[in-house]
């Protein structure tokens, strides 16, 4: 068998579901028991782990593993027993709006007094928990906008066109030096991190995995295709003003242009990509299958649903003096660009 040389590096498993899977990745040949998954907790970090496993195979997959085993049957069917204990969960726990309108005007309005990370980090943020912050968040901005490009085989006319348009401004339109995972990257080089790819994956809290997780679920189930448009359009949507203020939290940490201009840019492009994915992506889904409009308000809703539970873990963590990080990072690092 084949083993890939490329990819980041497998992380540590954290319970017995992670660590069955990670070494069937590595070469073994057990892996989780059903009993054992069936009680894993849906949103702790043994079970978050195991399913972020799986789903890398899609996108770079891991050093030292074969490519094959992206579509092992076995592993498969762990994934979906480790996706039914987490959309089960999501299912249940998150507060669902009535409809796809009521949960769009909720999202954008701006308290008044708000009290989320780009609230807490604009206002007394230290460069520590900014660097803390970039490097939860490097395991999806180092793919940003990957996970959503498996819905537009799945979408037509209107809402295919639109998305298509979006995503093409995501990847920098045309200029690699503009993809907006090559500014994020730029971003945590003047932070002082390593901009590997998966560099981070050990030190990430669950709450971040989850959040990761919930695109790559939504994206590889095309049953699941308007849960993903209106997981997108809640990112947008709440994307120009949480980045005026991160980028205002830069700006007062002397943080770095780099760092700075990540936020500006999504200051201005997500102010204009809000627009056309209420307006054509989801409007033009809904003209082409109304019936869809149940899951996007749960996608729309589920998102927010991890993001608060992400916004508690940190909060709770910096107001506390902590670091959110399973692994606190060293004060500098050397950047490695790859």
């Amino acid at each position: 068998m084949a083993h890939d040389p490329h990819g980041p590096r497998l992380p540590a498993a954290r319970g017995p579901v992670s660590a069955a899977v990670r070494g069937y990745l590595a070469g073994a040949d057990a892996l989780p028991a059903a009993e054992t998954v069936a009680v894993a907790s849906a949103y702790g970090d043994d079970l978050q782990l195991a399913l972020y496993l799986c789903y890398e195979l899609h996108y770079r997959g891991f050093a030292g593993v074969a490519p094959d085993r992206e579509w092992d049957p076995g592993l498969l069917r762990v994934r979906a027993a480790l996706e039914h204990r987490f959309l089960t969960a999501l299912r249940e726990d998150t507060p669902v709006h009535d409809s796809v309108e009521d949960a769009l005007a909720e999202l954008l309005v701006e308290p008044v007094q708000g009290s989320g990370v780009s609230h807490f980090l604009a206002a007394e943020g230290e460069l520590w928990q900014l660097r803390e912050y970039a490097a939860q968040r490097s395991l999806y901005h180092l793919k940003e906008a990957d996970p959503h490009a498996w819905v537009l085989p799945r979408l037509w006319g209107r809402a295919k066109a639109a998305m298509a348009a979006v995503e093409f401004d995501e990847w920098g339109g045309g200029r690699p030096d503009r993809v907006h995972a090559r500014l994020f990257a730029d971003l945590m080089t003047d932070l002082g991190l390593d901009t590997t790819y998966g560099r981070y994956l050990d030190a990430a809290c669950a709450e971040t995995l989850a959040t990761v997780n919930l695109m790559s679920l939504f994206g590889l189930h095309r049953a699941l295709r308007g849960a993903l448009v209106g997981h997108f359009a809640a990112v947008e949507i709440t994307s120009s003003p949480g980045s005026r203020r991160l980028a205002r939290a830069m700006r007062r940490a002397d943080a770095g242009p780099a760092a700075v201009h990540f936020y500006d840019e999504h200051v201005e492009a997500d102010a204009v990509h809000e627009q056309v994915v209420r307006h054509d992506v989801i409007g033009g889904l809904l003209d082409e299958e109304p019936h869809l409009a149940p899951d996007i308000t749960f996608g729309l809703d589920a998102t927010g649903h991890l993001e608060d539970r992400l916004a508690a873990r940190l909060l709770s963590a910096w107001r506390s003096g902590e670091s959110s990080l399973r692994t606190p990072l060293p004060d500098q690092e050397k950047a490695h660009i790859s």
